[in-house]
């Protein structure tokens, strides 16, 4: 079944929330510390995977032609919309801890990485699901974590993952087909360091130093698979 890491995957990230929801009732001050411990740890995930690059420039400008196109989108804006959407039909708009909090940071914790995607075309090319496996036993625990500090938001994060997840899978032979395997692996490289930047702001944004709209950054990962394309294509020209 090609879908079953991807299903796992949100299922465990449902059974996280759900047990960090048991863990909710703690003293502000544990939950506060709690908060500065998660995004402490989130920042230092991210400067081990920003360290990975092989050609900086590529993440550069990436993130930057990126920001330009999110925020010309309002992608922030939309994911927030929606968690606030949430918030109402849940009835849940005035509560303590915010749907659209734990719904955005969860969302682009879970999403970026390479994990992602390459548990994603292992399941649809391979019929592989060990390393969906693994993120979903990671994701599970990370967001049995997030959900003490940042509530019930956090399960709905599940829905951007399988879908995410699941239509690489999907077409994962199809990517396999057509895309070369030296671009694949630049693509896999360059996309992890272009992610890693983005985890560590969302740490920044967890301890409340900074309020950078980082789902407006997210387009950057489309943009380094057209700039790696284009480097292989000019390499593959001129030779």
């Amino acid at each position: 079944m090609v879908l079953l890491g991807t299903i796992v995957n949100g299922v465990c990230i449902i059974i996280g929330t759900l047990l960090g929801k048991l863990l909710h009732r703690i003293p502000e001050n544990m939950k506060g510390t709690v908060m500065y411990a998660i995004g402490l740890a989130v920042m230092v995930l991210g400067l081990q995977m920003g360290m990975k690059s092989d050609n900086f420039l590529i993440v550069i400008i990436s993130l930057v032609l990126g920001a330009v196109i999110g925020e010309w989108i309002g992608l922030d804006d939309k994911l927030n919309a929606l968690g606030c959407w949430l918030e109402k039909r849940l009835g849940t708009a005035n509560s303590e801890t915010s749907i659209s909090q734990g719904f955005v940071t969860a969302t682009l914790i879970f999403v970026i990485g390479a994990m992602a995607v390459i548990g994603a075309l292992d399941s649809g090319i391979r019929g592989a699901h060990d390393v969906l496996y693994t993120k979903a036993i990671i994701d599970g625990f990370t967001s049995l974590i997030l959900t003490t500090t940042l509530g019930i938001g956090v399960m709905f994060s599940a829905v951007p993952v399988v879908l995410y997840q699941g239509t690489i899978a999907l077409f994962a032979t199809q990517i396999d087909r057509f895309v070369p395997q030296a671009v694949m692996d630049s693509f896999i490289v360059e996309m992890t360091s272009a992610g890693g930047i983005m985890i560590f702001a969302i740490g920044l944004n967890l301890i409340g130093l900074t309020k950078i709209r980082v789902a407006n950054l997210l387009p950057g990962i489309l943009v380094v698979a057209a700039v790696v394309s284009l480097m292989y294509g000019y390499q593959q020209f001129i030779l």
